[in-house]
């Protein structure tokens, strides 16, 4: 089930301007369909938490929304420097969206170092709104300015709005006593006033959240609301903008219900936690931090109420260890991690194979190899996924496309695994984990029964007559083996990582034996009831029926949709669709790709579902492929998806 709801077309990335109105003695609002604003400045000053805060006001504002947090790997990179910069991009129209946007039409740039990290993203004739305090002469040359770019004329092709907020943050917090230094703290707040005043965003929220953080700190929590203000006040009175903006609600962009603004890691929390409840099981988590992964952690850490429980192990093999143990006892068992994370694990997700106990194995994926790029996004886990195991040890593999999409993909995950009895990896990214957008609250009505049934007695009966308990005495329609929880009389029985004999779990040598279990656990997987694939492809059963399918699967869902929006609108016939189920794929994905001359399939890795694609349908799939740490560009997928067209 996708999360959003998809309008005919994707407007192209350039807030659309539309009638311009002048109240008596107000200043010139001008109406916008779309804007993309980017925060962005040093590691410490808060862009992350001033983009968060912009998000919430504008969720609760009612517009569509599409986030990308991008951050530092250093945990404190030295402050001024490129290395250091952090920055937070938001995307917000009244009709339905899919990415973060292509380039800002407003950079805030907090300093040198974020002018100069981000300005080549930023398209002639944006805004850019600069914190000249910052500008001073050794600040340019930690980042390689020989020149003021402020007066050297090289900006002269943007809206440049030169402002102080240093000077003018902590003159706002004069009569409070604090330190130049903790005045300074607050620009942020500052610079959140003044963009919530020129796109007319509610300030409630806020100055709410603001209080309820600084609860314990009431003198900063004043300075930080005073602060807000005045950066609201500001451009209230300027002259330097004349013009303030407004983008309506996306009022028809969405089913009717109860939305919220929600991250990927935060969905995908929500959804193990649904999804215990609908097992009628508790929930275990055994993790060991590591990004972008951690935020799972904590969350989890904080709903004690509803049956969690959350074990920071020393290391990622003793927290995968303790999940497994917890499966064993009859828990929904989780593991968190990210690429190296799952490395580490490799020959324990092999034992629950060999166990064929429910495990849910969570994924959020980043840049590679070994410890690679921390904070960046990629999704070049498949085939470690897919294989990264000895022996034949085969896993299901599910993956969400969107950030509120990481709800239904836990759900999902976790129906696999409690009803064929396997670990199950969740394939989420970077991206994913920390973006955000509305999120639809599902009633509980909707969600599915997961509730399972433990093995209670004997289920076997021996050539004389004796009735025992056979721990791989299999269901014959889902292949999956009774779940005996540990203390049940009677159903005491051997595990451990050793081949099982059929039927009796007992250690087995024996070749055809082994031939056997290894073929079987296979065709569990094999047969799991996944939906068949959709296709998104309007021209079907036509005379100018689309010759070209583009097949992407994960987060480059939002980029691919938004570029065969725009080359539909352009008049161009193309075919889409998008897979959640990796292992195993739709039943009916060999047709699908059979009915096209051509099938392109973009990828945040080298080409590996291109590979697996290849391989399995003998189908000349084209790859195209980006590892740079960042999603794609709409609008150079879409270009790309063009030349494929028409090549």
């Amino acid at each position: 089930m996708t999360s959003k709801v998809s309008s005919p077309t994707e407007q192209a990335d350039e807030a659309v301007v539309g009638e311009q109105r002048k109240p008596p003695g107000a200043k010139d609002v001008r109406r916008l369909d779309r804007v993309i604003i980017r925060f962005a400045g040093d590691s410490g000053d808060g862009m992350q938490l001033t983009g968060d805060r912009f998000t919430s006001e504008t969720a609760s504002f009612g517009n569509d929304l599409s986030t990308l947090p991008n951050f530092p790997a250093e945990i404190r990179a030295p402050a001024g420097t490129l290395p250091g910069v952090s920055s937070f991009q938001l995307h917000f129209a009244d009709h339905d969206i899919l990415t973060p946007g292509d380039a800002p039409n407003v950079l805030v740039a907090m300093n040198p170092a974020a002018l100069k990290a981000n300005i080549a993203d930023v398209p002639r004739g944006a805004e850019i709104i600069v914190n000249t305090d910052e500008f001073t002469k050794r600040a340019m040359q930690k980042v390689g300015y020989a020149t003021s770019p402020l007066e050297d004329g090289s900006l002269d092709g943007y809206n440049v709005h030169p402002v102080p907020l240093t000077t003018m943050t902590v003159e706002a917090l004069k009569d409070f006593e604090l330190s130049r230094k903790e005045a300074e703290r607050s620009k942020n707040m500052f610079a959140l006033g003044l963009l919530s005043w020129m796109y007319h965003r509610p300030t409630e929220g806020t100055e709410k959240f603001l209080r309820t953080k600084f609860a314990r700190k009431p003198d900063i929590a004043a300075a930080n609301l005073a602060a807000f203000r005045a950066g609201w006040n500001f451009g209230e009175t300027t002259e330097d903008f004349a013009v303030s903006y407004e983008v309506a609600p996306a009022s028809t962009a969405f089913p009717t219900g109860t939305y919220r603004n929600i991250s990927g890691n935060l969905a995908l929390s929500y959804g193990l936690i649904a999804a215990s409840r609908q097992a009628d099981l508790p929930l275990y988590l055994g993790s060991y931090p590591i990004t972008p992964a951690s935020d799972i952690l904590h969350e989890l850490s904080r709903h004690k109420n509803f049956g969690v429980r959350t074990f920071q192990a020393e290391d990622e093999i003793a927290g995968i260890g303790a999940a497994l143990g917890a499966a064993f006892g009859g828990s929904l068992a989780v593991t968190t991690t990210s690429g190296p994370g799952v490395a580490l694990k490799s020959e324990t997700i092999g034992l629950a194979v060999s166990l064929e106990l429910p495990l849910l194995v969570i994924d959020i994926q980043r840049g590679g190899p070994s410890t690679g790029l921390p904070t960046k996004t990629e999704q070049a886990d498949l085939l470690q996924a897919m294989y990264g195991r000895n022996g034949e040890a085969p896993v299901p593999i599910v993956a969400p496309r969107t950030p509120a999409d990481c709800f239904d993909a836990a759900m999902e995950a976790a129906r696999i695994a409690l009803t064929y009895r396997t670990p199950v990896l969740l394939l989420s990214d970077g991206y994913l984990a920390n973006g955000s957008e509305p999120w639809r609250i599902p009633e509980t009505d909707e969600l599915p029964d997961l509730r399972v049934q433990f093995a209670q007695g004997p289920n076997h009966t021996l050539d004389d007559g004796t009735e025992v308990f056979w721990p791989y005495k299999r269901d014959p329609q889902t292949l999956a083996r009774p779940w005996a929880v540990p203390g049940t009389p009677g159903l005491e029985h051997r595990i451990g990582g050793i081949e099982k004999q059929d039927g009796s779990g007992n250690i087995s040598y024996d070749p055809a034996n082994h031939d056997f279990m290894v073929r079987t656990r296979q065709a569990k997987i094999d047969g799991i009831d996944v939906p068949d694939l959709e296709v998104d492809d309007p021209t079907a059963g036509t005379d100018t029926a689309a010759t070209t399918l583009v097949l992407g699967w994960g987060s480059t869902y939002g980029p691919i949709t938004a570029a065969v929006r725009r080359l539909r609108t352009a008049g161009e016939h193309i075919a889409q669709a998008h897979l959640r189920h990796l292992n195993p794929f739709p039943r009916n994905l060999g047709t699908v790709l059979r009915g096209y001359d051509k099938v392109v399939i973009p990828e945040m890795n080298l080409g590996q579902l291109a590979t697996l694609v290849r391989a399995r349908y003998l189908v000349d799939a084209h790859s195209y492929n980006q590892v740079n740490g960042m999603p794609f560009k709409a609008e150079q997928l879409a270009t790309a998806l063009k030349e494929a067209i028409d090549g």
